[in-house]
């Protein structure tokens, strides 16, 4: 071996070597999210080579190393076993050629997302000699040939490539071949002769994997009841689930079902069970799924369920109201209940006043009852005579003593605003005339009443121009509708807005003129119109 292909050599190894390395490392950290791969059924593979020859020579001349393309096919019985085809050709070299053509059978451990194997396979291998060949003399000559040797393959984990796509890092294989170029012609020259090459072989590619098979997981079967309890007569209902029992179009699954009391049907993954004259107790209803032969196609299920004995019924008994004034009513609600929806029949009695209806609602009356409690007592009885009874309770009261009166308050009419009419600040314009018209009307409603103006000004104002506000407010009122002018109060409130409020005093109320102040209108200068003339 030349010190060149010596280096080539390591070079391999050692680049092989580090892609391994981190290969196994990321089977081992592959994230629990990610489908793992199963089996396949065929691989087809392609990959580069290195074939190195080993002390192999042809009349002194040694056979050197080449580089080429391998490719092959591998159909698998099982998980592990398998038979192989494999193609390869090395042409880099010109003096002469190298290709061989061989089958055999491959074994795989699947280990996660690696995959090693070894395998051993023999056929032809088309050869040339050593020395430089060409024409006849020199041809390349088939021989037949043996490889054995191991490999692992990494299944990629990307999600978009299903577990069909795998990487071949590393495969190294021992090769040995035999060839016979014929006799030597004479003169002896470098013609014919017979070579037994020893090489190893190492190359690295993609593998496609197709027909993944999933590992068959043995079918489970889970029922339960509705309701768990019942009385005698009343149906249960049976569900049953069925997983890992994939459907098949020439395989139907049965379903049997069997129960320790009542009575079950059906013949699909459901049932249902009659409880009809079924004595109290605890009672087991077990199902069955077949799918063919294999153990992992049957599965059964079991669920439980009591019937109980039959209860009396039960009562609850309300009033309403629960309060009366003596001579009023009360509604009697007797709500009855009996576990096994056996008719119900009701009836009443009471301690004082009438009651009236047989049904589950009746009607109490006091004309008759004095103030004080009246106790009315619900009874409920089923066809079986099993029976049940309840109470409540209304109070008979005596006629409440009117209320007086409540005291009069006083009342925010609607206000006036002064900002619309920018040349006559303090004049009543026509909208304003409609507020007050409204509180004219209030004031003829309740003639008693007092209204009480309070003006406002603007900080930029004087306070004047308040007081002349409420004053023309006044005069519309006295003037236009023909209120009393003592009837209506003026004062001047604070400096925030041009406006006008307006308060209803009714008598014997009182208004609190906090915040405001009065003023004498007979030292009040007044400016321009009081109010606007009416439109015609």
């Amino acid at each position: 071996m030349d010190l060149r292909s010596s280096m080539l050599s390591r070079a391999l190894l050692l680049a092989v070597a580090s892609a391994v390395v981190p290969l196994a490392c990321a089977a081992q950290a592959t994230s629990a999210g990610s489908r793992p791969p199963g089996p396949s059924r065929l691989d087809l593979y392609g990959e580069f080579g290195y074939f190195h020859p080993i002390d192999s020579d042809l009349y002194n001349q040694e056979y050197q190393p080449l580089r080429g393309a391998v490719a092959g096919i591998a159909a698998y019985f099982n998980r592990s076993f398998g038979i192989q085809a494999e193609f390869s050709k090395f042409p880099d070299n010109p003096d002469y050629c190298f290709g061989t053509a061989e089958a055999g059978l491959v074994y795989r451990h699947p280990i996660g997302r690696l995959i090693p194997f070894m395998h051993f396979v023999g056929g032809g291998a088309h050869v040339g000699p050593s020395y430089a060949h060409g024409g006849s003399l020199n041809a390349c000559t088939w021989g037949w040939a043996v490889s054995s040797g191991l490999g692992i393959d990494y299944v990629l984990p990307a999600a978009a490539l299903h577990n069909r796509v795998a990487i071949r890092p590393i495969e190294a294989d021992f090769h040995f071949t035999d060839v016979d170029f014929g006799r030597q012609v004479a003169p002896l020259t470098l013609t014919g002769g017979a070579a037994q090459i020893t090489a190893y072989r190492l190359s690295a590619g993609l593998v496609f994997r197709l027909g993944e098979t999933a590992p068959e997981l043995p079918a489970a079967y889970g029922c339960e009841v509705q309701p768990v309890k019942v009385f005698p007569g009343d149906p249960i209902a049976v569900t049953g689930k069925t997983i890992n029992l994939d459907a098949n179009k020439r395989l139907k699954p049965v379903y049997t079902w069997t129960t320790t009391g009542g009575k079950i049907a059906g013949t699909t993954e459901n049932a249902f069970i009659t409880t009809a004259g079924l004595a109290p107790g605890d009672y087991t209803v077990t199902g069955r799924v077949s799918e063919g032969s294999k153990p992992s196609q049957h599965a059964d299920c079991s669920a439980s369920f009591r019937v109980e004995a039959f209860e009396p019924p039960t009562l609850a008994c309300s009033a309403d109201p629960s309060s009366v004034v003596r001579g009023g009513s009360s509604t009697i609600t007797a709500v009855g209940r009996s576990p096994q929806n056996r008719p119900l029949n009701y009836s009443y009695a009471v301690t004082a006043g009438q009651i009236s209806g047989s049904g589950a609602i009746s009607r109490l009356a006091t004309a008759d009852a004095g103030p004080g409690i009246i106790t009315v007592t619900c009874n409920v009885v089923d066809d079986t005579g099993e029976s049940a009874s309840a109470t409540a309770i209304v109070t008979v009261v005596a006629a409440p003593v009117p209320p007086a009166p409540p005291a009069p308050v006083t009342q925010n009419l609607c206000g006036i605003s002064f900002e619309r009419d920018k040349r006559h600040p303090v004049r009543v314009d026509n909208e304003a005339k409609a507020c007050l018209d409204d509180i004219a009307l209030a004031l003829n409603r309740d003639s008693d009443a007092e209204l009480v103006v309070v003006g406002n000004h603007d900080p930029r104002e004087k306070p004047e121009a308040a007081a002349e506000r409420t004053l023309n407010v006044k005069q519309y009122l006295t003037d236009e509708k023909g209120i009393d002018p003592s009837r209506i109060k003026v004062r001047i409130g604070e400096s925030t807005r041009r406006a006008a409020d307006n308060i209803l005093v009714p008598s014997g109320a009182t208004w609190d003129p906090a915040g405001t102040t009065s003023f004498d209108p007979a030292s009040l200068k007044r400016h321009g119109q009081p109010y606007a003339p009416t439109p015609r």
